[in-house]
């Protein structure tokens, strides 16, 4: 039985497929419009020929993405099973669609679903479109380096006591850190009152394929999750997917598959690229195939990378000795620096490391650097990593910057204490109504106890200070400012310079 599923988990019917078609002599009078001969000659000098001639649309032979039969279809069922799925959506338009389906599928206009204020922007773009009325609540602190983990499972139990009308449960696990929720005790909270569990997992697409790894959500009885297959798998960048857990066949099904179907053709482009689709097909197959051996690979150069950079001076890797509230597993493939000891800030080092010696950073933030170590890099990586490092520690440091550098009673990387406890305002209308009412732009200091119109967040990761239909605080405000002065980029905002904000007029 394994050998006959390893062999049919080598198939690629949808890049099979599209190559064949791409191959084919026709006379194109379709979109788009380039038909692979009408192409800016810089393109095609960097990126050649075949990429442009596979650039197809939804010819007849390629099947429907939002009504799919043949080889969509196939390519789906493939991932199904190698992600343990009972049904695989692909997603062109990135885990964000992901994500605003999810909620679209289980919410109404006035429903409330519990979810960690954490949350990446697109959540906030589903509660836009669906109505949803969100029930924050919040995530774990790691009281020694000030990380954000998840939400601890006591603190969902309580809410789902507070709240019995909720209509979903929605967790990020594993954060941009790689930190993870107890999820398997949550799921059961859930489960128990009848609510779906909606995991937005977009940085654990490589989840389940190595004993090392944590398990996926869907095997600790999610309902539904979602996956940044380009994150860290060898997806094309936009491409996700979406998976629904298989559940208890006997029971009454917490969340339909055909909702989340027809809310993806709300959030879906009616035009998905090709080139995304087929490379979600080869990402599939090479995890079903070759991922245990990739992600050995991947764990053995993020732990070489983990001991090197411990022996240097001013550099502490993240570790997690033991299970704890928020902070269940970690991925290991995920290696964040607390860089407190270096006398500078993570956006400054960030800077520094690519430009002097060629480092690029997934995540830089106050305090710490947070590094991908996927299937894609290799041992030369990780010396350029440690060697860039180890110059920078041996340097003369080019100025503490006091306050502006410690951790000043919690301002962290993303989120502090302060932030947690003080900044995010009382929710007074739904981020819908805020969105869609009358607004002003008023100045910062004008606008302190006034309602956000819009969505403002440090970028990466996205995760937003400021939410529509939530009163603005003063230490929200300094908080953003502050991120700004340090380097970091301020996303969503209508003006990002911060000299204005919008208001609910």
């Amino acid at each position: 039985m394994k050998n006959r599923c390893q062999t049919r988990q080598q198939r690629t019917p949808l890049l099979s497929r599209l190559l064949d078609s791409a191959a084919r002599p026709a006379a194109p009078f379709h979109t788009p419009g380039h038909h692979g001969l009408g192409v800016a000659a810089s393109l095609r000098a960097v990126w050649g020929d075949a990429i442009f001639a596979a650039d197809l649309p939804e010819l007849p032979e390629l099947d429907n993405l939002f009504a799919p039969e043949e080889v969509i279809a196939e390519s789906q069922a493939l991932a199904a099973e190698a992600f343990g799925s009972d049904r695989t959506f692909f997603l062109v338009n990135g885990s964000t669609a992901g994500v605003m389906a999810a909620i679209l599928a289980t919410c109404a206009p006035g429903d409330k679903i519990l979810l960690p204020r954490t949350v990446h922007r697109s959540v906030i773009a589903g509660l836009v479109f669906s109505g949803a009325q969100p029930v924050f609540v919040k995530p774990e602190v790691c009281p020694r380096t000030g990380l954000v983990g998840s939400v601890a499972t006591a603190t969902i139990a309580q809410a789902l006591d507070d709240h019995p009308d909720l209509k979903a449960v929605l967790l990020v696990s594993p954060t941009y850190e790689g930190v993870c929720a107890d999820i398997a005790s949550i799921a059961q909270l859930c489960h128990d009152r009848n609510l779906p569990l909606l995991v937005d997992e977009a940085h654990g697409p490589h989840f389940g394929f190595h004993p090392g790894l944590p398990p996926s959500a869907l095997s600790q009885g999610a309902d539904l999750a979602v996956q940044s297959t380009h994150k860290v798998l060898s997806g094309l960048t936009q491409s996700a997917m979406l998976h629904l857990g298989r559940g208890d066949r006997r029971a009454a099904p917490r969340l339909h598959g055909d909702r989340v179907a027809q809310a993806l053709q709300l959030v879906q482009s009616t035009s998905p690229s090709y080139l995304l689709l087929a490379s979600l097909d080869a990402a599939r197959m090479q995890m079903a195939t070759q991922g245990e051996a990739l992600m050995a690979g991947a764990l053995a150069l993020a732990q070489e990378a983990r001991d090197r950079l411990r022996s240097l001076p001013g550099i502490e890797p993240f570790e997690l000795p033991a299970p704890q509230p928020g902070f269940a597993l970690l991925d290991l493939t995920r290696l964040t620096v607390d860089v407190r000891g270096l006398g500078q800030t993570g956006f400054d080092l960030d800077e520094r490391l690519n430009q002097d010696h060629g480092v690029v950073a997934e995540l830089p933030s106050l305090h710490h650097l947070t590094f991908i170590v996927s299937l894609g890099n290799r041992a030369a990586d990780i010396d350029r990593l440690v060697n860039a490092f180890g110059a920078i520690a041996a340097a003369p440091a080019f100025g503490r910057r006091g306050d502006d550098v410690g951790l000043s009673e919690g301002l962290t990387s993303t989120l502090s204490r302060d932030i947690d406890d003080e900044a995010y305002g009382e929710m007074v209308m739904t981020p819908r109504d805020a969105h869609f009412s009358a607004s002003d732009a008023l100045e910062p200091a004008l606008a302190v106890g006034r309602i956000s119109a819009e969505t403002v967040c440090p970028y990466p990761p996205g995760i937003p200070v400021l939410l529509p239909g939530e009163r603005i605080s003063a230490a929200a405000i300094a908080h953003l400012e502050r991120v700004k002065a340090m380097g970091g980029v301020i996303s969503g905002a209508s003006d990002p310079s911060l000299k204005t904000l919008r208001v609910v007029s």
